[in-house]
């Protein structure tokens, strides 16, 4: 039996609710679940991180019992199911995705369908990211999202949860049947570079800019979700809400022994 089965699911993703991804995977959780509630951006919110929408309204558009589109930010999304389209039961699980193109290494920090999973974890719920990843100029082999999505989601949920944390998985850019395996994996680190404004113009002569992907070659190390996906496998990294640099912080109550800070009440005025 599926770990979904007789769960509250509810998705969210990034690319806008009549995205192929978010609807394969409303196909594929409603065979194991008929309480399934999509709650997602109206248009693509790709980019758009942990944002919440606060100088500008929210506008909810009801497109049948359970999907609901949302003029907001994958975080918007979240937020208003929980609290107000699904006040009489909390969600069980919040799937983000499927998002078309990677979620990997420092994408993270920019991407909202990592974000909606985030938010998910803060509201109590078990959260997990799902990407194709695949080349920017060729389309993504959604068939092999199809046939794994469901055996990540069960042993993923069949997992005991640390109550802070989420799931970020990534499916290769490979048809299904060259996929290698599982991995469970670090997030990595790309070279810098990834993202870089490009200058053009406009018809009346006036100079814009769009950020452009630009992804640099390098840094797939050993364990990390870039070498899980450059070796064909499917990547599943857990992730902690804790930004803390542990060693880091190691290293400054070190120095602070060894050289203390001033005392606030003994500083100098100047």
């Amino acid at each position: 039996m599926s770990e979904l089965a007789g769960k509250r699911v509810l998705l969210i993703n990034d690319d806008g609710i009549e995205a192929p991804g978010i609807r394969l995977l409303e196909s594929l959780v409603r065979e194991h679940t008929d309480d399934v509630w999509v709650i997602a951006p109206d248009e693509e919110r790709s980019g758009a991180s942990h944002s919440l929408s606060i100088t500008s309204p929210v506008r909810v558009r009801r497109i049948d019992e359970r999907r609901y589109a949302i003029k907001g930010t994958p975080t918007d999304c979240a937020l208003l199911a929980v609290h107000e389209l699904l006040t009489d039961r909390k969600p069980d699980v919040l799937l983000s995705g499927i998002n078309r193109g990677a979620n990997l290494a420092e994408d993270l920090t920019y991407s909202g369908t990592a974000a909606a999973a985030m938010e998910g974890t803060m509201l109590g719920i078990r959260s997990i990211a799902m990407s194709q990843v695949m080349a920017l100029d060729k389309q993504p082999y959604w068939e092999t999202a199809r046939r794994y999505t469901m055996p990540v989601l069960d042993y993923i949920l069949g997992c005991e949860w640390d109550y802070d944390a989420f799931v970020n998985v990534n499916f290769p850019d490979n048809p299904p049947d060259e996929v290698t395996g599982y991995r469970v994996t670090i997030q990595g680190q790309r070279p810098p570079g990834a993202f870089l404004p490009e200058r053009r113009i406009d018809g009346r002569g006036v100079p814009y800019y769009w950020i452009v992907l630009d992804y640099p070659e390098g840094n797939a190390l050993p364990d990390t979700d870039l070498e899980a996906i450059a070796n064909g496998s499917v990547s599943i990294t857990p992730l902690h809400l804790d930004f803390t640099a542990h060693s880091f912080r190691r290293h400054l109550l070190m120095r602070m022994r060894e050289h203390p800070l001033p005392d606030p009440g003994k500083a100098s005025h100047t």
